[in-house]
């Protein structure tokens, strides 16, 4: 996918274009790697993605950069992480473009369980 700026923003203008708290962590199947559990990264930042971006399953394995910009009370953390794409949402429809690990979400969130405005770019 490719981007005119830097970050494409995802905004509350459509409740799709957020970024929540994935609530499945490492255990099951993904659709990207299966029962692999080989396709999570260490650092524990993997993301399960939306129609938006998955692209027909090939979206598995893309990093993204990802940043806060806006979230309830100031939710909000400096700085950005990368995430690998490692699933499809399953929710139908899903709730947010992006889920992230709770250990993603947590590096730029204050609080767990809200939806936050993010900014991302592959």
């Amino acid at each position: 996918m490719r981007h005119d700026l830097p970050y494409q923003p995802l905004t509350r203008s459509d409740p799709k274009r957020i970024a929540a708290w994935m609530k499945r962590q490492t255990s099951g199947t993904t659709r990207c790697g299966g029962y692999n559990q080989q396709q999570f990264p260490e650092n524990g930042f993997f993301a399960a993605v939306s129609d938006g971006l998955w692209d027909n399953g090939a979206a598995c394995g893309r990093r993204y950069r990802v940043r806060c910009i806006s979230g309830p009370r100031g939710s909000c953390k400096n700085g950005e992480i990368t995430v690998i794409v490692v699933d499809f949402c399953k929710n139908t429809p899903c709730h947010a473009m992006m889920l992230l690990s709770k250990a993603a979400f947590s590096a730029i969130s204050s609080i767990p369980d809200a939806n936050i405005n993010v900014e991302y770019t592959e």
